[in-house]
């Protein structure tokens, strides 16, 4: 899959490179973030990580985002946020269903791809993905230096 850019009329605060290497991505799903206030802050600052993130949805058909880092905001030094604690996300049941459905299945998981604002919110952007193989990860090292190549020979002539 191609590299996407950030949707228009956002602001990007951070984005998961590593996860369009590691899995193939199969659809993607626009979620708000339930924050507290330092969190929103400290997003503002750009002190965000999706790394490590993964979503998992609980049995009573809510998403929860795990391991996604949002730094302390020095200014709440007492009523800060712990930076790791699972975070919940907004979307729309039907697409919570759906998405939980094929997690149930096997291989497929759902990783948090961007963090941005959009009109002043905080959104994530969620995909369905599935684990990719050593041999795929190969194919698209091999796929991404052929491409460099042609590209420098365009270059040179």
């Amino acid at each position: 899959m191609s590299q996407q850019k950030h949707p228009a009329g956002t602001k990007l605060i951070s984005e998961n490179r590593k996860a369009r290497f590691n899995y193939e991505i199969e659809d993607t799903l626009e979620a708000g973030l339930q924050l507290l206030g330092s969190e929103v802050k400290s997003l503002r600052e750009g002190t965000a990580n999706l790394g490590d993130a993964y979503v998992l949805p609980t049995k009573s058909g809510e998403l929860i985002m795990h391991h996604a880092h949002i730094g302390p905001f020095k200014a709440a030094s007492v009523f800060g946020h712990d930076p790791l604690r699972a975070r919940k996300l907004l979307a729309h049941r039907k697409e919570i269903d759906r998405w939980a459905s094929k997690v149930a299945e096997r291989g497929y998981a759902i990783i948090p791809l961007m963090l941005y604002f959009k009109e002043g919110r905080a959104k994530v952007q969620l995909g369905l993905c599935r684990g990719k193989t050593h041999s795929d990860r190969r194919q698209s090292i091999k796929e991404r230096e052929t491409k460099r190549e042609m590209d420098r020979e365009i270059r040179t002539r």
